[in-house]
């Protein structure tokens, strides 16, 4: 893959009002709607390119794992190791993630159709996380999916949802993005036997997608844990090479 959009790259400026300003120029430039050209469907049935990014962490090391998938199964894999610039600042995990990110999307032979992430996309301060970021250098469409909701509010309760269920996100008073505008969206992807547990994840768009059709192609990746099958894979891949690069 090639960064399209070299100017944001996302190494760390010289403070924190230069990363925010930079952010919100990202933000102008991502597109929250759809401008693809694959669907949900064709996911489903294998006739589209899925990168699934995931990172770990060795020392002051960042490991960034990407695992491309086609149909469920792997296709190609890629990673690069790169030392961390900055501590985690809530908001600015691009600045600090993103140069090992980039780097292994350049080592991927194949062109992707769409990235996946483990870390925000619309859902942020200033419409501008880690998916969005990433999306906007190579200028291709991207989806955040998170753990924990950064900021926004659920429309509704999302404390008994059941497997399959969704609740939409609209920004609040602490994001750029004009209040109760659907962000993204909170998505029980599974429910565990024998657990009362719930716990959504967090989908939005990151680039090149609306938030619904986001969360439709997240549920056409599918798998068999709480993640979608290409981060999950991902996730495992970072693991693995945390592993060997601790030795």
């Amino acid at each position: 893959m090639n960064v399209v959009a070299n100017r944001f790259r996302p190494t760390a400026p010289d403070g924190r009002a230069e990363m925010e300003a930079l952010q919100r120029e990202i933000a102008a430039t991502a597109v929250f709607d759809d401008v693809i050209d694959f669907t949900p469907e064709s996911i489903r049935a294998g006739e589209t390119l899925v990168a699934g990014i995931d990172q770990a962490f060795v020392g002051d090391r960042a490991v960034s794992a990407v695992v491309l998938v086609c149909g469920g199964e792997t296709v190609d894999r890629a990673h690069a190791v790169t030392p961390l610039s900055m501590p985690y600042v809530p908001g600015l995990l691009a600045f600090r993630e993103g140069e090992p990110i980039v780097a292994a999307l350049e080592a991927l032979d194949a062109e992707p159709d769409l990235l996946v992430f483990d870390g925000s996309g619309r859902i942020h301060y200033r419409e501008a996380g880690l998916a969005t970021h990433v999306g906007v250098c190579f200028d291709v469409p991207a989806i955040g999916v998170t753990k924990n909701l950064l900021c926004g509010r659920p429309r509704g309760p999302t404390d008994s949802l059941a497997e399959g269920d969704w609740v939409a996100i609209e920004a609040d008073d602490s994001m750029a993005t004009p209040d109760g505008t659907v962000v993204g969206y909170a998505y029980q992807s599974r429910q565990y036997p024998n657990s009362n547990r719930i716990n959504p994840v967090y989908v939005s768009p990151g680039h090149r997608l609306s938030a619904a059709t986001a969360l439709e192609c997240v549920v056409a990746c599918g798998g068999e844990y709480k993640l979608p099958r290409p981060t999950r894979l991902a996730d495992r891949y970072a693991d693995e090479l945390k592993r060997e690069y601790a030795e």
